[in-house]
Parts: structure tokens; sequence; C-alpha cells
């Protein structure tokens, strides 16, 4: 990593770019399996002031798939 490839500074930006992921890939491949999903967040007091006068508000996407 100490040295580039590649001459000029887009090529060699996109080398330690690719490197960086390289490397996280390989941290998270090491890393012990989580044992279960953290439990959900409690409502806002916004999100129930919009519940309890019944104005529509998106659901969010982190739950979207659940």
């Amino acid at each position: 990593m100490r040295r580039c490839r590649y001459r000029g500074q887009d090529k060699a930006h996109l080398q330690h770019v690719l490197t960086a992921i390289a490397v996280n890939i390989e941290r998270l491949s090491e890393l012990p399996p989580a044992a279960e999903a953290p439990p959900p967040r409690q409502p806002t007091d916004f999100q129930n002031y919009l519940d309890q006068h019944k104005i529509y508000r998106p659901k969010s996407w982190r739950t979207l798939g659940s």
C-alpha cells in the first residue's frame, strides 16, 4: 500500500479507495457473527404526536424489510 502502481492523482485515488475497501472486507470477515439484532427503538415524541393525530408518516427505511 505504500507504493502506488499508477501515476496520476485520479488513478492513485482509485487504487487507494479499492485498497481500503479490500482491507475493510478482510476486517469484517474476521468479526464473530452477531448473536441477535438489537431491539427496535421507541418512537420519538414527535412520532407519537403524528400517530395520535392520525397524520401520515412514512415508515423508516430500516423497518421496511421486517
